[in-house]
Parts: C-alpha cells; structure tokens; sequence
C-alpha cells in the first residue's frame, strides 16, 4: 500500500474501533488491515493505537495524527475528482450532520432518489439536535437551523422555515383560543430548551417589525422537536414549530394553528462547511441535491438581521 492507503486504513480502524470492523468496511481481511497500521506505525516511528482485547484506542500521537489524515485523505481524493472526466461517476465518503427530525422526515426518505443519481458515494448521515464541530468531529458538511453564530465556516443559505403558533384542540377547549398577544399570560407554552445550553426559549412573535419576547407559563419542556410536538399533541400547551413539521397534524384535526398574525421570525437554514478553495465533486453534488429537496419546504432566504438570538426549534 502506498501512504494515503495506509492513513486510509487508519482513519477506519480510528473511527470503528476495530481491526475487525475496518476490514469488515473496506473490504479487506483483517490481518491486511492490521499490518497496514504496523507499517504506518514503523514508517511514522510511533505507536498510534493502544490495542486490548475490546477495543483499539487512540494514543497521543494517534489523535494528532487523526485530525492530519483526514485532511489529507480528503485533499487527495478531491485533486482525484477534479482530474476525473465529467462524465465518471462521483464517488468518495461524505460524512454530513442533519437536525434529527429533518433526517428523519425529509432526508432519509428521498435518499434512494440521491443513490440513483450518485451510487458510488458512501454517505454517514448524523443525525442530533446539537451543534457539531465539524472540524474537530471530522464533518464534511451540516444543516444547521437558526441564527448562525460567528466562525470561520462557509455558510450556504437554503431558504427559511415559517414558524407557527398551535395547539392540540383539547388543550383550546380547556383553555380558550388565544386571539391576541395580549392573551397569552392567560396560557400555557410547552418550552423548547436549546439541546446545547439547556435554556428554554421565549415566546416570540413580530411587532411593527421586531421581535417582542415573553416568559410563558409552562409545565413542561423539551429539547427535541419530535418530544415538543408530542408534548402538543397531549394537550400541555402552546408551541411554535415549522409549518412542515406540523402539516399532517394540521391537516388531520390534532393541532389548530393560532394567533396567525402574530407568528415568530422565520428560521434560516443554511449547509455549512469547512473552508476549502474547491469544493470536492460528491460535496456539490449532495448540496445540490439537498437544496433541491428542502426547496418545497422552505421559503427563500431573507436579508441578513443583526444578531439577537433565538434558539432553534428542529
């Protein structure tokens, strides 16, 4: 093997944990997997891995070495695509982190239609409601939802989630419809807490073009949409949500939209990636494709506002 194939070999035995499992995804017989790492290791004059019976750890060289692979892994193969005839089939590994509740609902349906257009790209779709370091974790790209904090990442705007206001129908019998703002000390939220500071958001709406925030009762939160909605759907109190998320429980009499005059700003969505002058071929091709898909449930992007913050509701 030349060295990007034994840095290849590495980055799989680093990632799985296992001789067994690395072999097992490159196809190759575990005693090959593990001789390319002793190869590695003599050319390097370092030991790179702790071995025990359970488990192949990282040792601190190895960690170092991590981070520098797959830069360089991922450098070759781009120069590889760039040089490929354009009618070759785009191939490579992506790894990409999406919201939990869009993975689920909108990505991982449509992905057979990806594979038709892109058979040879191996995608590793993560799925979490926090916000990764794409760096540090190794991430291709992510779908982030919600105001942007400030970085060095490239971000591409996608468009923006409408926010509604609703509430399950037993909930509107027990405790009126809301018809103002101004009812809304009269009512009960179901807070969303931000899966990585744990604060739970305010209650907001637009008023003469800015956002107006208020502390609403609430007996319960959640940090993940599909816990949120469900928290809806059982009565305990009004949520704001993505029309999208919500539009089969609308049309289906299990929540009622409320207050429509007075719903929150609209949530960008942007797909942010590591700065690279050339972005790989399989990296334009999932963009694009993903833009594609999101587009009929995304309104087009807005001007940029100032920084004021609200968490994102996913």
């Amino acid at each position: 093997m030349d060295r990007i194939d034994l840095l290849k070999v590495f980055l799989r035995v680093a990632e799985t944990g296992s001789f067994t499992r690395a072999a097992d995804r490159l196809a190759l017989p575990r005693a090959t997997v593990s001789t390319a790492v002793q190869q590695l290791e003599a050319r390097l004059g370092s030991r790179l891995l702790h071995r025990t019976t359970r488990r192949v750890g990282l040792t601190p060289d190895g960690e170092v070495l991590v981070e520098r692979a797959r830069t360089l892994v991922a450098d070759m193969e781009d120069m590889e695509q760039q040089f490929l005839p354009s009618h070759s089939h785009v191939s490579g590994r992506l790894k990409v982190d999406v919201p939990s509740r869009i993975a689920r609902r909108l990505i991982a349906p449509a992905l057979p239609g990806f594979f038709e257009r892109c058979p040879a790209i191996e995608l590793e779709l993560g799925s979490s409601d926090r916000a990764v370091d794409l760096v540090l974790e190794g991430v291709d790209c992510a779908l982030r939802v919600g105001p942007l904090a400030s970085s060095s990442l490239v971000a591409r705007p996608l468009g923006q989630f409408t926010l509604i206001n609703c509430a399950s129908p037993a909930y509107l019998a027990r405790h009126g419809t809301p018809r103002t703002p101004g009812d809304l000390p009269e009512h009960i939220a179901v807070n969303y807490a931000s899966p990585t500071s744990g604060r739970a958001a305010p209650w907001e709406w637009q008023r003469d073009g800015e956002t107006a925030t208020l502390r609403m009762r609430s007996q319960v939160a959640a940090n993940n949409a599909e816990t949120y909605i469900a928290c809806a759907l059982a009565g305990l109190g009004l949520i704001q949500i993505p029309a999208y998320d919500v539009r089969e429980h609308l049309a289906a009499g299990e929540l009622v939209e409320v207050l429509p005059a007075a719903r929150a700003q609209p949530l960008p969505v942007h797909l942010i990636y590591p700065h690279r002058r050339n972005l790989s071929r399989r990296m334009q091709a999932f963009a694009g494709w993903l833009e594609m898909l999101l587009a009929a449930s995304l309104d087009p992007p807005e001007a940029p506002r100032p920084a004021g913050a609200r968490g994102s509701r996913k």
